[in-house]
């Protein structure tokens, strides 16, 4: 009987990782390692380039989620600077911002978690993608999805040059104006972008809520997981993507801290594992305590599951009314990992409503998109709700205003230790006996894929060198030398 499983490469998501499993003499799982097996060293080599080229460069970290690196960068611009944005700007970067989370979202519940619950956790492989997907609801569905991707890409065209990598971001402001024919077709993308919203939360409770199959599996122990939640909130504790307070609740609902994302290093530690290049993070007030679960961990979400979690409402009416119909169905704290994927499709719909808000809104063609009364600072931290969760940028310069310090924390490291655990969760729930087939082994790769990981956003090196280890083996794979640096 094997005692490894290795699914390398995982599937559908942004970057490479892999998984192995561990099996005991019975054939059960003993224990699983959620991989990151690539490096993105930007923090490295951000290093002596002028503070006001980070927004240009730290979008090419990821071609899937650009706009928030772009936009905490922006932020912690305005700061290094010592500068507000003025309100028609700060309008124009909302509307970039919720028409990122609009297309962002969708391509993740349609391209890659759809198949699972639309064609089947245990369909054929060369089904279960996007085209299983279109030929299961038709191709009318599929071209809706493309449509209202397109169009939200064009507003991030519009505002900041262009969607894969953009480059609209100034201290104080944005770098150019809404006019009011852009206006127009602004708001008809916003009212197609309401629609598509309302639909596709309907989708997913006709396709995914109704099938007790798929329901038990979202609140079944598979994809269970105990943890604390952190995440953005506005001055009523509502969601808010672009600024905020960021909240942590704990396991059980409590408010445990509620603080400036500027002071992100009180609250915030990292750890570093010899097994994967991806830094972990816990509750620095708590202590590292290991990849556990329940009271007793250290361990944080983020992301739209924990955003559900630690806030008190949606922002908008719309929205609001999914959000306490998910309350009714699920409770609050919801631990369903699973659930993430209907905290998504809610958020769509926030962004939508605000990106009719912002359609409206007299203020949105307004010259006045500058502010350029400067204060250097040299020191700057902008925090977002980026679509996979918390996003902080935190620079430092030197006199000149060249790049000293870079520290970037992203969704997927917050997420990375639950990540995880909720890999190893469902390996022990599926794997039994040493019975391991392809369908069980894509159930192991659902408890990830809720998360929408991006791996190349996630992987950068600290102060000094990645760490690193080397294992070299005999022919009979024993272990006769380790070779170690910086753990």
């Amino acid at each position: 009987m094997a005692k490894k499983i290795t699914i390398n490469p995982v599937t559908r998501l942004e970057g490479h990782g892999k998984i192995d499993i561990f099996l005991n003499d019975q054939g059960d799982v003993a224990d699983a390692y959620f991989q990151v097996t690539e490096l993105r060293g930007f923090e490295r080599f951000c290093i002596g380039r002028p503070a006001e080229e980070m927004p240009r460069i730290v979008p090419n970290i990821c071609g899937v989620c650009p706009t928030p690196h772009n936009m905490a960068s922006t932020k912690a611009l305005d700061d290094i600077y010592g500068v507000e944005p003025t309100p028609a700007a700060k309008l124009i970067r909302k509307l970039q911002y919720n028409a990122n989370f609009i297309e962002d979202h969708y391509i993740h519940f349609f391209f890659l978690a759809g198949p699972d619950f639309v064609v089947g956790p245990q369909a054929n492989p060369a089904e279960r993608n996007i085209l299983g997907v279109i030929s299961k609801v038709g191709i009318d569905i599929g071209e809706k999805v493309i449509e209202v991707r397109r169009r939200t890409r064009d507003i991030i065209k519009l505002v900041a040059s262009k969607p894969p990598h953009p480059e609209g971001g100034l201290p104080g402001g944005v770098s150019r104006a809404i006019s009011e024919e852009e206006r127009r077709s602004i708001r008809e993308t916003a009212n197609m972008s309401v629609e598509f919203a309302q639909f596709a939360l309907q989708f997913f409770k006709d396709a995914v809520l109704k099938n007790k199959e798929y329901l038990d599996l979202i609140l079944g122990d598979a994809y269970n997981l105990k943890t604390y939640y952190m995440a953005l909130v506005d001055e009523t504790k509502k969601m808010n993507f672009y600024e905020g307070t960021l909240r942590v609740i704990d396991p059980n609902g409590k408010e445990v801290a509620f603080f400036d994302p500027h002071n992100y290093t009180e609250y915030i530690g990292e750890w570093v594992e010899p097994w994967t290049y991806i830094r972990l993070t816990y509750l620095r007030k708590l202590g590292w305590k290991g990849l556990i679960e329940g009271n007793d961990t250290s361990l944080y979400r983020v992301g739209p599951l924990a955003r559900y979690n630690v806030v008190e409402g949606m922002a908008t009416p719309l929205a609001e009314k999914e959000y306490e119909e998910m309350v009714r169905t699920l409770g609050k704290p919801a631990h369903h990992t699973l659930a993430y994927h209907w905290a998504r499709l809610i958020e769509a719909l926030q962004a939508a409503e605000d990106l009719q808000r912002i359609a409206n809104d007299p203020l949105l063609t307004s010259k006045d998109i500058r502010n350029m009364n400067f204060n250097f600072t040299g020191k700057g931290v902008g925090c977002v709700e980026a679509c996979r969760g918390v996003l902080i940028h935190h620079y430092e310069t030197d006199e000149k205003g060249l790049i000293s310090k870079v520290n970037l924390i992203v969704a997927t490291q917050h997420n990375a230790a639950p990540i995880g655990l909720s890999v190893k969760k469902a390996a022990q729930h599926f794997i039994k006996g040493g019975k391991v087939q392809e369908g069980l082994l894509n159930m192991v790769e659902m408890a990830f894929r809720a998360y929408d990981p991006c791996l190349g956003c996630a992987t950068h090196s600290l102060p000094g060198e990645m760490p690193l280890e080397i294992k070299i083996r005999d022919c009979k794979g024993n272990t006769i030398k380790t070779v170690r640096r910086g753990i």
